[in-house]
This record gives structure tokens, C-alpha cells and sequence, in this order.
């Protein structure tokens, strides 16, 4: 589906060879997924909304959730649209309208006299996800830019001004004030909530037991087992307590682990930047966010009944 697949996720139309990466699926230990079927998923969401709330991977899953629904119905009618932040996917035939909301850090970036500053106690943006009957969140991939890809100047909280803060810190804070929305604003009974979890990047081939792996470059293969050697990441940790202490019910897809195991999924050489980039945090489409749909597939008969 060229039309909808940007070309910084196509990796085979990028010159990729290998097609290996494509024929892995995720097997459970104690259960066995569902097999996605997109016209069931559709007919389950007739007449309503699904949002994802985050940065480029939370684009990545929505692009890939409308390639496997157009993929499954092929002759479905459908249109796109975008207004401000907000792109639309809008399959027609069922009146299901699938978007993404730009939102990188949930909170707010405010420009101010003084300059852009992050807000870890406003969430402004919120007005968009009211309404939707089903969002799914994400953020993380953003808080560790620095220098020039860093799109602020200060952090606020409260009256407080800070120049920095521990990262990891500033994203417990933001994904506090993210559940106190979350708590204030939505219904349970109209909207399920998700979280997509914390998506790995492959930089670093020590994390993986292969201390000359520079990056992910040339990986055909995922990781070999079920662990991963390099441990979890701390902003698994911080998510999993926010969500622990949420009132309302937030499902959690928990894509990390086998996330981190596929170390053979990015686009590498063959995403937007080419040769000259180096994409090991985003994920090649057809791949791994087509598993992470698959369990969002999986959970819907359990969260959500027309």
C-alpha cells in the first residue's frame, strides 16, 4: 500500500534485500495470539475512533495498523486527511476513523519570552483525545535529545524554571500529570485507554552480546532466546509504576521485550536518511509494529464491545 506507507518504513522499496525479518511472529509463552483479522477488527469498531497519542512510533503502529486493515479488505473505500497535528485515516464503508496526534512528550511545549519551554505539569493537548473511543499512548523516544534535536530550551514544573533534569525523572513527572489527565477526563465506560510501552532502539551491539555491532546495521536475525542480554530499559520501570498507581484502567501493550529481540527490524541504511542515516529506533513496515497490532487485536474482545 505505497500510498500510505511512508517511504522512511518501506524498507524493501529502500533497497532491502533480506526478507527473513518478515517471517518471524511472536509466540507467546502461555497463550497463542490471534490471528489478526481486519475485517472482524473493523466490524468491532464500527462508527467509532482510535487515536495514537505520541512521536514517530506511534506512527510507525498506525501506519502499520491501516496497511493491515487495507491488506485484509482491499477493495475497502477509505480517505486520508490531516488538520494541524492530526492525520486521519478514515475507512469509509465501516466509519471507523483511525489518527495520530503528534504529541512527543504528551506534556506541553510552550514558547514563551524566554524561550520554548517543556511543561511537565501541562497537558493543553489533551483536548484533542477527548471524545475518541479508543487511544493508545506513547512517548519516550524524545526525552534523551539533546543539542540541536532537542525542541526546548527550559523545564518547568510549577513556578519552578529548570535548564535540565535527569531524564528519566522529567518522564515520571510527565507521565504523572499524563494519569492525572487520563483520571480527570475519560470515562471508562466510553474510551479504553492503552499504553503502547517503552518501543527499543538497536545502537550499541554490547547490549546484545555483540560488542562490534556499532549499530543494527546488517542484522538479519533477531536475538536468540527470550531474554535479552542488555536488561530492560529504567523507562519500562517508571511507566509500569505510573500505571500501577492509575485509577482508571489503562491496558498496557508491553512491547518491549520482544521488541528488543528483533534486533533485525529497523530500517538501518534503508530508511529516510539512506546510506547516509543510521535509523535503528524506528521499525521496518511489513514488521514488528504489525505484532504490536496483533496484540492491540488480541485485547480489544476483552476491553471493548460495540
Amino acid at each position: 500500500m505505497s500510498i500510505h506507507r511512508e517511504r522512511e518504513f518501506n524498507c524493501q522499496n529502500n533497497g532491502r534485500s533480506d526478507t527473513l525479518y518478515l517471517r518471524y511472529r511472536w509466540q507467546p509463552h502461555v497463550c497463542n495470539l490471534s490471528r489478526f483479522d481486519g475485517h472482524d477488527f473493523l466490524q468491532r469498531l464500527k462508527v467509532k475512533s482510535i487515536m495514537f497519542v505520541g512521536d514517530s512510533l506511534s506512527r510507525n503502529q498506525w501506519q502499520s495498523l491501516t496497511c493491515m486493515l487495507y491488506t485484509a479488505l482491499p477493495s475497502i473505500k477509505y480517505n486520508v486527511s490531516r488538520v494541524g497535528d492530526v492525520s486521519t485515516f478514515t475507512f469509509t464503508d465501516f466509519d471507523v476513523k483511525v489518527m495520530l496526534d503528534r504529541s512527543v512528550y504528551l506534556v506541553d511545549v510552550v514558547r514563551e519570552s524566554n524561550g520554548r519551554i517543556l511543561k511537565l505539569d501541562s497537558i493543553e493537548g489533551g483536548k484533542l483525545w477527548k471524545g475518541v473511543d479508543m487511544l493508545i499512548f506513547n512517548t519516550w523516544h524524545w526525552w534523551n535529545r539533546r543539542g540541536a534535536t532537542q525542541p526546548w530550551d527550559y523545564i518547568q514544573v510549577g513556578q519552578q524554571i529548570y535548564k535540565d533534569m535527569d531524564r528519566v525523572v522529567a518522564f515520571g513527572k510527565a507521565l504523572n500529570t499524563w494519569a492525572t489527565w487520563v483520571d480527570t477526563n475519560i470515562d471508562p465506560a466510553k474510551t479504553k485507554v492503552f499504553f503502547q510501552g517503552i518501543s527499543p532502539s538497536h545502537y550499541n551491539g554490547s547490549t546484545w552480546d555483540e560488542p562490534s555491532a556499532k549499530s543494527c546495521v546488517g542484522q538479519k536475525e533477531p536475538v536468540v532466546g527470550s531474554t535479552y542480554p542488555g536488561g530492560l530499559p529504567s523507562a519500562l520501570t517508571v511507566l509500569k509504576k505510573v500505571l500501577g498507581n492509575i485509577k482508571n484502567p489503562v491496558t498496557l501493550l508491553d512491547i518491549t521485550n520482544l521488541s528488543l529481540l528483533r534486533k533485525d527490524g529497523h530500517p538501518s541504511i534503508y530508511g529516510l536518511g539512506g546510506r547516509t542515516g543510521m535509523d535503528c529506533s524506528h521499525w521496518c513496515l511489513a514488521g514488528v509494529p504489525d505484532t504490536w497490532n496483533q496484540i492491540l487485536y488480541s485485547l480489544i474482545p476483552q476491553t471493548f464491545r460495540s
